[in-house]
């Protein structure tokens, strides 16, 4: 039962932390822009240290 709770509880959390307004980021709720420095990563900058 606390299993089901606590998953609930996750998917509550998720799905308002995804409820945004177009053209903003959903966790920091700021405003994309044009000299956003995201557009400028790559793969290779997601990947883990060790590897």
């Amino acid at each position: 039962m606390k299993t089901l709770i606590m998953l609930a509880l996750l998917g509550t959390v998720l799905a308002i932390a995804g409820c945004t307004e177009p053209g903003h980021y959903p966790v920091s709720n700021q405003e994309c822009g044009p000299e956003d420095p995201v557009k400028d990563m790559d793969v290779n900058d997601c990947g883990s240290p060790l590897v």
